[in-house]
């Protein structure tokens, strides 16, 4: 398990979910206001940069697209924030259309703290660092800016089949 800090000890009380649109009007779910919302098992292989692979990992969590429903935006681009402060940057595309989820269980039991508990941003289709631990929000952007790991010369995008690692690759 790797980690750009500290865990973030979050307590469901206090946990929240943000999506802030170019309108700069917030969307705010609490953590009963997302456990309220219709939830998926999601079954997939994660890919991290520094080459593992897992296969057959299984989830639950809340579709982006559920999120969604309710933001209007033109934006095309996506920067994710966590507890804790870290970010990375996403196209919007790759958050909706049934590609990304807010999940809170992994294996069945409660999302652990140290594997981004009591919630975390899945987008299996990608390197996991975009999949951010602690996720707390989503401020859509009309342009393509570098969250924390993309600061630090990891690739864009990071697509694992193209071995997206490094700007550059």
């Amino acid at each position: 398990m790797l980690t750009a800090g500290p865990t973030q000890l979050i307590s469901t009380e206090v946990w929240s979910f943000t999506i802030t649109p170019e309108s700069g009007k917030p969307r705010r779910w609490s953590w009963n206001e997302m456990m309220a919302l219709p939830s998926e098992e999601i079954d997939v292989d994660i890919h991290c940069v520094t080459r593992w692979t897992k296969l057959g990992t299984h989830w639950r969590g809340v579709a982006l697209d559920t999120f969604f429903e309710e933001i209007e935006t033109g934006d095309e681009y996506a920067m994710v924030h966590s507890y804790g402060g870290y970010t990375t940057n996403l196209p919007l595309e790759d958050l909706l259309g049934g590609k990304a989820w807010i999940v809170y269980e992994f294996e069945g039991e409660p999302l652990h703290a140290e594997h981004g508990g009591p919630a975390r941003l899945l987008v299996p289709h990608l390197y996991f660092w975009k999949s951010a631990k602690w996720v707390k929000g989503i401020t859509t952007q009309r342009t393509d800016e570098p969250g924390f790991w993309e600061g630090f010369g990891y690739h864009h995008y990071g697509n694992p089949w193209r071995e997206e690692r490094y700007a550059g690759d």
